[in-house]
């Protein structure tokens, strides 16, 4: 039974960033992505449960009055076991601690000012109030035993804690979601049910509190918000991917997702997008941008080398960037329960767009560096 945890929680890690794993398990059963998703909300910030894998993700750079930086993490991932199907497939006797449905957090908080980093992660069945989401009008929540995320019309609440620190904010949309790729239909390879459905908050307004060996510390900033679902396993001979969010000075935003595969190359399906001032949104093909890495950090714990400073071209808009890890140990260790372990940070941003100087700030997720993310072991 222990094996078997260990295996599913490994699985639940590899839905993180921009894409669904199935691993080795047959998909049959489960819903598929192969077109335009055609969102709306607040429906579609709930589960869309029938579809194997799913998560909700935000990850902000905060400051405190006295000028402390701190970067923050917070994803709740859903993973079902088997697809709907007829009551036969639930033996009797029937018990309270069945469920189709696996729920598994990751929070973190990067306290940048002292070269710190904290983690925690939790998990647990949807039953008996350990995991899942509530729903009462267009207000949702989402659970955890005591973490928390709550989505509201106009506001979203985040709360989790782990050994050291903790946090609790409120964050405010300053614009309104943004669909990536087609309608929402993200491709990650080369068939059309190879895609997940994924929309983003890419601006939100944040204002809270952290806390670090039991000092509350007020703070505000600027987050993000990833929701994505999808069934589709990574695509062969891929082994990780490169995820950046960016929010730049000039209130304009960038994603970019590198899908890396085996001899160092980028699956022709990594894209990104380009938001505006205004909210309105610009697909961005594989073609339109070029990423450099410039530096590398080794991890002491892990032994993975990840890349730490990257230059970001975007010739069609005019933009040059250059990104650089806030704290080089940003490595998410969860091999103890998970069996995985990535790279999930914040960084500063500086260069220049259409000829004017722009400054910012993102966060950058990296998998596969510490092994491959395409199958259990």
């Amino acid at each position: 039974m222990m094996l078997r945890q260990k295996k599913l929680l490994w699985m639940l890690l590899c839905i993180t960033a921009s894409v669904s794993i199935a691993a080795a398990d047959d998909s049959s059963g489960f819903l598929s992505v192969t077109g335009p998703c055609r969102l709306e909300f607040p429906r579609d910030h709930s589960p869309h449960q029938g579809f194997r894998t799913e998560w909700w993700y935000w990850t902000g750079n905060l400051k405190s009055e006295t000028g402390r930086h701190f970067g923050f993490q917070l994803t709740f991932f859903r993973y079902q076991l088997t697809p709907f199907g007829g009551a036969a497939e639930w033996p009797e006797p029937r018990s309270a601690w069945r469920s189709r449905q696996i729920y598994l957090g990751h929070a973190a908080l990067s306290d940048l000012s002292a070269k710190r980093h904290f983690q925690a992660e939790q998990v647990g069945r949807e039953a008996l109030g350990l995991g899942g989401w509530v729903q009462w009008g267009p207000d949702i929540t989402f659970f955890l035993r005591d973490w928390s995320a709550v989505i509201l019309p106009d506001s979203q609440h985040l709360k989790a804690s782990g050994e050291g620190f903790s946090f609790s904010l409120e964050l405010k949309p300053a614009k309104a979601p943004v669909a990536h790729g087609i309608d929402g239909y993200s491709r990650k390879g080369s068939t059309p049910e190879r895609a997940s459905c994924y929309y983003s908050f890419s601006r939100l307004e944040t204002r809270g509190y952290v806390t670090v060996a039991g000092k509350s510390i007020p703070v505000q900033g600027v987050s993000w918000m990833d929701h994505e679902f999808s069934t589709a396993p990574l695509e062969s001979g891929t082994v990780g991917w490169d995820w950046f969010s960016i929010q730049l000075s000039d209130k304009t935003e960038i994603m970019i997702f590198l899908l890396r595969t085996e001899g160092g190359g980028v699956n022709p399906a990594s894209s990104g997008s380009y938001i505006d001032a205004s909210g309105a949104v610009r697909h961005l093909d594989r073609g339109y941008f070029e990423i450099d890495v410039m530096d590398t950090w080794k991890s002491k714990q892990s032994g993975a080398t990840y890349p730490s400073r990257w230059r970001l071209n975007i010739p069609l808009l005019g933009i040059e960037l250059g990104l650089v890890s806030n704290l080089p140990d940003q490595e998410m260790r969860t091999a103890g329960s998970t069996g995985a372990t990535y790279w999930e940070g914040s960084v500063s941003v500086k260069g220049s767009k259409g000829g004017s100087l722009v400054d910012g700030n993102g966060y950058v997720e990296m998998t596969g560096y510490a092994g491959p993310m395409t199958a259990l072991k």
